[in-house]
């Protein structure tokens, strides 16, 4: 079964531990964004990791590849199980981030590919790269391809293209899918949505949700609704 890594949505430290607490032994793998992260700072991470729960540190590296090396190497010695970097950053940013991930030999660090972010539909994806794209699918497979022949393990896309990424990179890469919503919750500001039954189907390993359950009136209760949702057969996108 597909794992499930919970958005920590918030922009202070005090909502974000509160929900940690909430859920308690019902959730082990969290995911700290650039808000939270810029307010936080690496406390986020060891502040978690001190609780017993994994860290996907999303922070969507994308610089010269001396740069994003040091962050990832400062990002491994924090304990950080994922980590993000933009898989439109070039293979020799992410052969330095790979190299970086492995340098220091307690860290079990796993590198994640941004492909196209799930709030891109194809005229958002072909305006940010002036040229025309009606589907963003080819060019969230064509990066994947870059990033794993660089050595990534690990890809972020949309549920929506999990199924052709998994037949076109294989089972070995980490394939993480946000962008998931319960049947007729807000798609909010994201083009590309899912549900996790759809999402668990296409092969994704990890399923990242946010406000599903951290906008929840009861967060306990979506994220068992969520769980659920995951182990149900059938259910359309």
């Amino acid at each position: 079964m597909a794992g499930l890594i919970i958005a920590l949505d918030y922009p202070d430290r005090d909502r974000a531990l509160k929900l940690v607490d909430l859920l308690g032994s019902e959730a082990d793998f969290y995911k700290v964004g650039l808000e939270l992260f810029s307010r936080w700072g690496p406390d986020a991470v060891s502040t978690l990791r001190a609780r017993g729960k994994r860290v996907f540190l999303d922070l969507k590296l994308h610089d010269i590849p001396n740069t994003v090396a040091g962050a990832v190497r400062a990002a491994a010695e924090l304990g950080t199980d994922f980590l993000t970097v933009h898989g439109s950053g070039g293979r020799a940013m992410l052969e330095a981030a790979v190299e970086a991930s492995q340098a220091w030999e307690e860290s079990e660090l796993r590198i994640l590919a941004v492909t196209a972010l799930t709030s891109l539909d194809g005229p958002g994806l072909g305006e940010a790269w002036g040229r025309d794209i009606s589907d963003p699918r080819p060019e969230v497979l064509r990066l994947a391809r870059l990033a794993t022949d660089a050595g990534v393990p690990g890809v972020v896309a949309s549920a929506q293209e999990a199924a052709e990424l998994r037949s076109a990179v294989g089972g070995q890469v980490t394939l993480v899918t946000p962008g998931i919503r319960l049947p007729g919750g807000e798609a909010h500001d994201q083009a590309r949505v899912t549900t996790p039954s759809h999402a668990v189907q296409a092969g994704a390993d990890y399923l990242v949700v946010g406000r599903a359950i951290t906008a929840a009136a009861d967060p306990s209760q979506a994220l068992a609704q969520v769980q659920s949702a995951m182990s149900v057969e059938g259910e359309g996108p």
